[in-house]
């Protein structure tokens, strides 16, 4: 057992670079809201939405990292 003077402290969350994710997952990172970024998904300037199922919507890592990087400029590869 660790005592309490020497526990660690909790890893900083960070999105990984690869694999997928649901919005509840960066949400934290992402700087507009929930709304706002389906809308923006739907125009083509936000990444594209991976349905697996009804409920379960997941989003590319590496494209949340690339619209992160620049939300402004960001458009989906065609």
């Amino acid at each position: 057992m660790i005592p309490k003077n020497q526990q660690q402290l909790p890893a900083p969350e960070t999105l990984p670079a690869t694999g997928k994710s649901r919005f509840s997952q960066f949400k934290k990172f992402c700087p507009v809201s929930k709304e706002k970024f389906r809308q923006l998904s739907k125009a083509g300037r936000a990444p594209q939405p991976e349905r697996m199922g009804i409920r379960c919507t997941f989003y590319s890592n590496a494209e949340l990292h690339r619209w992160l990087a620049d939300p402004i400029n960001y458009r989906i590869d065609q």
